[in-house]
């Protein structure tokens, strides 16, 4: 008993001793009041006070940034003050503020409690900064007696000659540097290394923008200034290279006209059954451009169809570059661009593709992602869900890295706050154009670090944080059950959320419909061809770890008259008639075929096996085809369309000797009709 008590009080005092050594740091998170801030008619947002929220910009590396809050005039002899919120009120031990250029200006700082009283914490004489760019600290002896919800930050503007500025403030209920919550660690796994993908793809020109197809058999990527490239200036152009048997890469070959043109041409993504590709530019049949994004289709000769623009309400952008990626369900777009509603350079937005086929007017993702310096290169994984893209603005390694993000809900404006991807592939120069392939195995990039010249292509193993969520590919064909010839066909593909939804159209001439799915999400595949009986199967994945691919044939059924059909999936529990939800989904097929059909009418069969008494049997069988025909009738089918028939178990179409044999007679079968 002795024993036990011990060991009980062991764990309540680690218990107790960890809860003390937690630490709550939070950033601001909103605006109370401020002096000035700086404004120009040129710019959107850049150095408004807004910049002051959330976590550093210009961290380790402090430098002037349009990512901070600066003051109107860089000298005013009132005086300059700030004021920032915090989601939540809590004590305080510790205060930094990360002055990330002009550092010194500060002359004090305030706490502001639940009923705005402003208590000292700490005044700074002239002369306290040791650098251009620092944290600047307040630690307190003890944790504040009062709850804090805001931060005021008094400023002598006339103490650092030119603009000061400030790039974050967070608070802290314990004395552990707040900077260690933010500060990049070097790479702790040190098998993953970056690989030049050689002289057969890069050269001393600037090749940037890799794009692999879904198989990971071809890259595409974008050249500049080579002299092969076409037209006098030797614009941007589209290059592609294949993957050998001996799993090197060919070497590169120039796409073909008119993807290619005098302008500047890039592939921004390709669908992933592989069939379409997004282009940046609006191509004119004159061979000029504009700003935009076309999509091009693969033909059944094998070539891609003239690109057709993509049309996107009140798109504008101030930028002379743009970049785009093409969510995997084909329905939303990410991209790049730069307008008066920008937080500062480029931002990226986000657009919908509605029922007549324009795209909605882009929304920035927010100030999680974007920051005051331009956001560029984003791309969102085959998953749908993480995206990376590179920017300046987050705490990084250089003075451009790469970062990635996932969608924390279907609005596609809510994102986790950015991981840098590490220093594997983040240098102290420019990195971008970060994409990784269907299997989730490699991700490639642009790096200038250790190039052939300019921008190289690289790619490295994708490390297991980096990684995006694991896909199941599905690859499969559609048949007529009848004559085994293919047909034309369309799969529609359906999650559990309302927005998890996508479509791949089967064309004989174009080989086998392919589409990815995340494995931890469920999902139905209904496969539909006019004339005939729809087929709908569920997956679940969610306990597979790889890349999976899946192959399936789909035999449909054609739709005739006064011929028998078999519901396979519909189910019903032991002796139940109730209707399980696994067979909503073919009786909302033939409910389909009915609205499409108003003169069909239609009978319901309903069989048993041979166990238990006959008559029950008999009942049980009518109860379920009449379930049935309710749900109809709830959706909206008049009853006298509709027939019922129970057989019991007198009429088996398997043996009833074993259960593997008898389960196949418990069904229900229908046949159309004409209804006179």
């Amino acid at each position: 008993m002795k024993l036990l008590q011990n060991v009980l009080l062991v764990v309540v005092l680690a218990f107790f001793s960890s809860n003390l050594c937690a630490q709550n740091i939070q950033w601001a998170s909103k605006i109370i009041s401020f002096s000035s801030e700086y404004t120009d008619p040129l710019l959107s947002k850049e150095y408004k006070a807004i910049h002051i929220l959330g976590r550093p910009s210009k961290y380790p590396k402090f430098q002037n940034s349009p990512s901070a809050w600066q003051s109107l005039t860089p000298d005013n002899p009132a005086g300059e003050y700030i004021i920032v919120g915090f989601d939540t009120t809590q004590f305080v031990k510790q205060v930094a503020i990360f002055e990330n250029f002009g550092a010194g200006s500060i002359s004090r700082i305030d706490a502001l409690d639940d009923n705005n009283k402003l208590y000292v914490l700490k005044e700074f004489p002239a002369g306290y900064a040791k650098a251009n760019g620092q944290v600047t600290y307040v630690q307190l002896p003890n944790q504040t007696n009062y709850h804090v919800r805001g931060i005021k930050i008094s400023m002598n503007s006339e103490r650092i000659k030119g603009f000061s500025q400030i790039d974050a403030v967070a608070i802290s209920d314990a004395d552990k540097s707040i900077e260690e919550s933010i500060r990049l660690l070097p790479e702790s796994n040190v098998n993953y290394f970056k690989e030049n993908l050689g002289i057969n793809i890069n050269s001393a020109y600037n090749e940037i923008c890799p794009v692999v197809s879904p198989d990971g058999k071809k890259i595409f990527f974008t050249r500049w200034k080579h002299p092969e490239n076409l037209g006098k200036d030797k614009n941007q152009d589209i290059w592609f290279s294949t993957l050998k048997e001996d799993k090197t890469w060919s070497k590169a070959q120039l796409f073909p006209s008119p993807i290619n043109n005098e302008e500047n041409n890039a592939i921004c993504g390709i669908s992933l059954n592989g069939k379409t590709i997004l282009l940046n530019n609006v191509y004119g049949k004159d061979g000029s451009m504009e700003k935009g994004v076309s999509m091009s289709f693969l033909l059944r000769t094998g070539d891609y169809s003239f690109p057709k623009a993509l049309k996107i309400i009140n798109f504008k952008n101030r930028s002379e570059f743009s970049e785009y990626t093409l969510a995997p369900n084909g329905k939303v777009l990410l991209m790049t661009t730069e307008t008066k509603d920008s937080f500062g350079g480029k931002d990226i937005y986000v657009s919908f593709l509605k029922t007549d086929e324009t795209w909605t007017e882009p929304k920035n993702i927010g100030s999680v992602v974007n920051t005051g310096e331009s956001e560029s290169t984003p791309f969102i994984a085959p998953d749908g869900v993480t995206m990376y893209f590179s920017s300046s603005g987050h705490v990084g390694y250089g003075n451009n890295d790469i970062f990635l993000t996932r969608r924390l809900d279907d609005s596609f404006l809510n994102w986790s706050i950015p991981e840098n991807v590490g220093p594997i592939v983040n240098t102290a120069q420019w990195d971008g154009y970060f994409s990784v392939s269907a299997q989730g195995d490699y991700a490639y990039f642009s790096s200038v670090e250790n190039s052939l010249g300019a921008e190289d292509i690289f790619r490295i193993k994708i490390p297991p944080k980096v990684k995006p969520l694991t896909l199941i590919q599905m690859n499969g064909t559609v048949i007529n059950e009848d004559s085994k010839e293919p047909i034309l066909a369309k799969v529609l593909i359906r999650g559990q959320a309302l927005a998890d939804s996508m479509s791949v159209d089967f064309d004989p001439y174009n080989g086998d419909f392919s589409f990815m799915w995340p494995a931890k999400k469920p999902f139905l595949v209904e496969v539909k061809s006019k004339g005939f009986i729809s087929k709908v199967e569920r997956f679940d994945f969610s306990k597979e770890s790889s890349f999976k691919t899946v192959t399936r044939q789909y035999a449909l059924s054609a739709l005739q008259l006064n011929k028998q059909f078999n519901l396979p999936t519909i189910t019903f529990a032991q002796s139940k008639s109730e209707l399980s939800p696994e067979s909503f989904d073919e009786i909302d097929n033939i409910i389909s075929i009915l609205r499409e059909n108003p003169g069909f009418g239609i009978l319901l069969e309903g069989h048993t096996d041979n166990q238990g008494d006959w008559n029950e049997n008999l009942k049980l069988s009518l109860s379920r085809v009449e379930s049935v025909r309710d749900y109809l009738v709830l959706k909206g089918i008049r009853k006298d369309r509709i027939k019922v028939k129970g057989w019991g178990g007198t009429k088996p179409i398997m043996s009833n000797m074993v259960e593997e044999r008898r389960k196949f007679n418990r069904r229900v079968e229908f046949t159309l009709y004409a209804n006179e």
